[in-house]
């Protein structure tokens, strides 16, 4: 199981989790429920404490992956599979342009 956290800027929006059946959820902070409720990462998951499940990464985190020959480049310097799409998000969006990135938690399989 690989799991990241979200930031919307420098506030912690929530936790991206791969399941180890290749499952995904994606889970809002309840303090970032509390504090933003209208502060959504993007339109298709508006701020909801319940979780966001689906069996492919979600639209949304699969387009801040690169594409491309900046694809090419980042599988081929880390090591990465092209279909590891998680293991892209991690390698490839701590620091993403726009306002949200994603870190990978300690202790998780990165």
């Amino acid at each position: 199981m690989r799991c990241a956290e979200i930031h919307y800027r420098d506030i912690v929006a929530g936790m991206l989790t791969e399941t180890d059946d290749g499952d995904y959820i994606f889970q809002y902070d309840l303090s970032y429920v509390k504090e933003f409720p209208k502060q959504f990462i993007t339109f298709t998951m508006p701020v909801n404490a319940l979780p966001y499940v689906s069996n492919r990464l979600f639209p949304f985190f699969e387009g801040l992956i690169p594409e491309g020959w900046l694809l090419d480049i980042a599988a081929k310097n880390w090591k990465i599979n092209q279909n590891d799409r998680m293991g892209l998000l991690l390698a490839c969006c701590q620091n993403c342009i726009g306002a949200v990135s994603v870190h990978l938690i300690p202790g998780t399989d990165g």
